[in-house]
C-alpha cells in the first residue's frame, strides 16, 4: 500500500512538472494579490481593451466588477463597457461561435474560470511566452501553448520575440534542434518590466473573476478563526471549572 501511495505522488510530480515546463522551459511566477485594487482595475482595463474582442467573461456581471473593484458606475460605462451594455449585463461578446470557429479554427474560449483551470504562473507564462513562427497562420506560436490557434494580441506592447535554438542529443544519438530561449526582435511601446507588470495585473484580474467572492471569503474568515480562538478559551475555562472539583 505504501508502496503504491509512493508511486503515485512521484507520478503525479513527474506530470506535474511536465505541465510546468513546457518544452523544457520553466513557468514564470505571477505575483497575485486579489486585494490590490488598483492592479484589479489596470487589468480589466487590459481585459477589455485586448481580449474582449473575442473571449467572454460570461459569469461576471460589470456592476460586481465595478463595486468589488471601486469603480465609478460612470467610469465603468464610459471606459470598461461597450455602448449597447448595461450595467446588470454579463461580460459577453458579440462574436458568434460559428463565425468564430472560422476565424480561428476553434471558439475562443470563456475567461470566466481559466485561471482555476490553468494556474496563474500558467496563464503568465502563455502571455510572456509568444514568438514569431512564419508557418502558423497568424505568425505567431507560444512556448506555453503548441500551435496556439490565438494571435498574439500583446504585440504592441510587448513587441515581436523570436525564438534562439540550441542542438541537443536524443537517446538514440541523434540530434535536433529545440528553442533555448526567446529573444526580443522587434521592441514594443513597454519595456520588459512595464510588459511584465501589465501581464501580471492582467492574470491577477483573471484569478479575480474566477471567484470574485475571495475576496469577501477571505476577510470573512479571518473573522471566522478569530472567533474560534476566543471561543476555544471560553470552552477551556468552563471545562476546568466544570471538572475542578474530580481532578
Amino acid at each position: 500500500m505504501k508502496r503504491t501511495i509512493f508511486l503515485f505522488v512521484v507520478a503525479l510530480a513527474w506530470l506535474m512538472a511536465g505541465s510546468a515546463t513546457s518544452a523544457g522551459h520553466h513557468l514564470y511566477k505571477a505575483d497575485v494579490d486579489i486585494s490590490d485594487k488598483a492592479s484589479l482595475q489596470r487589468g480589466a482595463r487590459t481585459f477589455v481593451n485586448y481580449c474582449m474582442g473575442c473571449h467572454s467573461a460570461a459569469y461576471m456581471r460589470y456592476n460586481r466588477m465595478g463595486d468589488d473593484l471601486g469603480i465609478e458606475e460612470s467610469i465603468l460605462q464610459n471606459n470598461l463597457m461597450f455602448g449597447t451594455d448595461k450595467s446588470g449585463d454579463t461580460m459577453t461578446i458579440a462574436m458568434q461561435k460559428d463565425d468564430a470557429e472560422k476565424f480561428f479554427g476553434t471558439a475562443p474560449p470563456d475567461l470566466s474560470v481559466n485561471a482555476r483551470s490553468r494556474g496563474a504562473d500558467w496563464l503568465f507564462t502563455y502571455f510572456m511566452t509568444f514568438y514569431r513562427d512564419d508557418s502558423r497562420p497568424f505568425g505567431v506560436n507560444n512556448l506555453a501553448f503548441k500551435d496556439v490557434a490565438m494571435p498574439h494580441v500583446l504585440w504592441e506592447l510587448q513587441g515581436i520575440q523570436k525564438p534562439v535554438y540550441k542542438t541537443v542529443q536524443k537517446e538514440d544519438g541523434s540530434q535536433r534542434e529545440v528553442i533555448d530561449h526567446l529573444e526580443l526582435e522587434t521592441p514594443g511601446t513597454l519595456d520588459s518590466d512595464g510588459y511584465q507588470n501589465t501581464v501580471n495585473d492582467l492574470v491577477n484580474f483573471l484569478v479575480y473573476v474566477g471567484e470574485p467572492a475571495q475576496i469577501q471569503r477571505r476577510s470573512v474568515g479571518v473573522i471566522v478563526i478569530l472567533y474560534l480562538l476566543v471561543l476555544l478559551v471560553i470552552v477551556y475555562l468552563l471545562k476546568k471549572e466544570f471538572w475542578k472539583d474530580i481532578h
